[in-house]
């Protein structure tokens, strides 16, 4: 009962306060992200970390370096002077650099562009190689995304991450324990999984793809900006902050966008008035986003937590 009180009055609040959120349709100037979302590659729903270089675009075409996809995809891969051969099952690739004729299984084949050196390290094309192995491959405009493969979205358990014990964490929620309870059961949650927005996309309840910064051009104020499966509810947001405390967080009304492409983006102010008039915390100096070191996503069916380091604090 307490949590859908504080949902109700943080909706109330947070429509009264906010008044910059006019309909988002009607509205041509939407306000800017911090940085816009680093061009990624996915196997499988997995991000592909790239040892010594990040995936570029060039000529709308993604280059990536040699390695990094070749094992992602499974294949064998080797490198000598200028030639890169994969090799997967029955499946072979050989580029050549700086040259636009590939020899795939044996026949050239030319590529629209060419395998090359960029910083000193062997950047080859994405897609060519990507489906030349047997994989389909698929842009995401709003993410700024390469998917490769299946495109599911994995839980954070399968990409390897375990759960802690919640004791180090219950500082913060004195007061709060009701966040500690799974919604509409008597289940209190003991142990919550520590990721890093690297780790997104993933799915616990809901699937949630990004997590991002977000300024409104009036105002000038950040607030986070969570993309999600459009059939998900992404729920509601608290931070875990540097005062030793719980700031919880309803998403703007009638600012949600949905991006046509299956997912949307909601939007979490950082500061907001329902600190004092729900809770009684009086800051002596407004919240920032430094101030927050975990962001919890709240209403899941999980067994644990889950808490994102968030990855704009100072440490």
């Amino acid at each position: 009962m307490k949590r859908l009180i504080v949902l109700l009055l943080c909706g109330v609040i947070g429509v009264s306060v906010l008044r910059w959120e006019r309909n988002v349709e009607a509205a041509a100037d939407l306000g800017t992200v911090i940085g816009s979302p680093q061009l990624a590659v996915l196997v499988d729903g997995r991000k592909v970390k790239f040892q010594g270089g990040d995936p570029v675009m060039e000529n709308n075409r993604v280059q990536v370096p040699l390695r990094g996809i070749g094992e992602a995809l499974g294949a064998k891969v080797d490198f000598s002077e200028k030639t890169v051969t994969y090799l997967k099952g029955e499946k072979s690739i050989v580029l050549t650099l700086g040259s636009k004729v590939a020899v795939v299984d044996g026949q050239n084949v030319t590529m629209d562009t060419a395998a090359k050196a960029v910083k000193g390290r062997t950047y080859v094309p994405l897609r060519f190689v990507s489906e030349n192995l047997g994989e389909s491959v698929s842009w995401d405009q709003v993410g700024n995304w390469v998917w490769i493969g299946e495109k599911v979205v994995p839980t954070l358990e399968e990409v390897g991450l375990k759960t802690v014990s919640i004791d180090p964490y219950l500082k913060w929620f004195k007061d709060k324990e009701y966040l500690l309870k799974r919604p509409r059961e008597d289940i209190t949650y003991e142990k919550v999984l520590i990721f890093k927005e690297a780790d997104l996309p993933t799915k616990f309840l809901r699937e949630i793809y990004s997590v991002e910064l977000f300024t409104e051009p009036t105002s000038k104020v950040v607030f986070l900006k969570v993309r999600a499966k459009t059939t998900s509810t992404v729920g509601n947001l608290f931070y875990l902050t540097n005062k030793n405390d719980i700031r919880f967080r309803n998403h703007v009304v009638g600012r949600t966008i949905n991006n046509g492409d299956g997912t949307k983006y909601d939007f979490y102010p950082i500061w907001s008035l329902s600190d004092k008039t729900l809770d009684g915390i009086i800051d002596q100096k407004v919240l920032e986003l430094s101030d927050i070191e975990y962001i919890g996503f709240d209403g899941g069916n999980q067994d644990y937590v889950p808490l994102m380091v968030n990855p704009w604090r100072i440490n």
